[in-house]
């Protein structure tokens, strides 16, 4: 019988060390399918963040555009803003200029207030970066319309302005009237 405790004894520290060896192996396999779950789920979480980085640094460069977008159009709405105010005064700076033309050599203190009247207007149209459209260059169809033959002009310089044209910041106003050479 003491053989027999003996032998079940032996039975169950043989079974113990098989179970903790096949414990010990489960463990080991568990272990490692956590470490290939981890790394597996580190690599996704990369990707992830370099997802995210590139589609905050779009976002960035969008809103930058869209930022210096913004600053132009209000610039330029700035700038052109007057562009309807300063086209009706042109009628009143072509009309003191008939005035002045239709006193001819007169001098008297009429002329003279509408000349200084025309001379305040045109330094303020200035102001506002109104100019007068050049015609000593001769004939520029970005600048000039012709709207009519002049026979005493050489061809493509301007004879006669009927009608003076003006730029607002660079940007044509209005053209000026001019009959040109043939």
């Amino acid at each position: 019988m003491a053989n027999e405790q003996n032998e079940q004894a032996q039975d169950i520290q043989v079974d113990n060390a098989d179970a903790q060896q096949g414990h010990s192996e489960d463990v080991q396999q568990t272990e490692a399918q956590i470490i290939a779950d981890l790394n597996a789920q580190i690599v996704k979480l990369e990707e992830s963040l370099k997802y995210e980085k590139a589609v905050a640094a779009n976002a960035k460069y969008d809103a930058e555009k869209t930022k210096e977008r913004l600053e132009r159009d209000a610039d330029s709405a700035k700038k052109f803003a007057l562009e309807k105010f300063a086209k009706e005064l042109l009628d009143s700076v072509d009309n003191l200029e008939r005035a002045i033309q239709a006193a001819g050599d007169q001098q008297d203190p009429v002329v003279e207030g509408v000349q200084l009247t025309l001379k305040s207007l045109l330094a303020t149209l200035e102001k506002f970066e109104v100019v007068v459209v050049e015609t000593a260059q001769g004939f520029n169809a970005d600048l000039h319309q012709a709207v009519g033959i002049d026979p005493n002009s050489k061809a493509g310089e301007i004879g006669t302005v009927l009608q003076k044209g003006y730029t607002l910041s660079g940007r044509l106003l209005r053209p000026a009237m001019v009959m040109v050479g043939q």
